[in-house]
């Protein structure tokens, strides 16, 4: 994530998340860079189809395609980075090998996370299928696939 924070020190861009299922571990691990303060504007934790909507989630959106979608990930960055008015948003959404009782939809094992271009008005998306035993293992996991997606964007 370093490189990455420095990356977009040196672009002058900015960069805000939206998680779920991975619970602000994105914003965590960019905020254990120096100097993420000048890149990093904001992060929401949005666990509940509620707040995701309170955020701005078109509620159409997640009734149409479910909570955990691709199309709801992409609401999801788009959405944060327009609230923050960051270069960059990213939104992820998804099951961490667990069934959630509140969303029935969708399998068990998959997460979705797209990164949003303000400036070029364009989604890079992604579909994890994540296979470790516990939630920790998962967020390290996904953490280090977005270090990986932020690094072909920006490069």
């Amino acid at each position: 994530m370093e490189e990455i924070i420095k990356k977009l020190i040196d672009m002058k861009k900015t960069i805000s998340t939206m998680e779920s299922c991975t619970g602000g571990a994105i914003a965590n691990e960019i905020t254990n860079i120096e100097n993420s303060s000048q890149v990093f504007k904001f992060s929401a934790i949005t666990y509940s189809n509620e707040f995701k909507i309170k955020m701005g989630v078109a509620e159409t959106i997640i009734d149409k395609y479910s909570v955990y979608s691709i199309e709801t990930a992409q609401d999801m960055s788009k959405k944060i980075s327009d609230f923050t008015n960051s270069d960059y948003g990213i939104g992820i959404t998804g099951k961490l090998n667990k069934i959630d009782p509140n969303n029935l939809v969708g399998d068990n094992n998959i997460v979705f996370i797209s990164v949003y271009d303000k400036q070029n008005n364009k989604y890079f998306n992604q579909e994890i299928n994540v296979s470790k035993k516990n939630r920790i293992a998962n967020k390290q996991f996904l953490i280090k696939e977005v270090e990986k997606l932020l690094k072909s964007i920006l490069n």
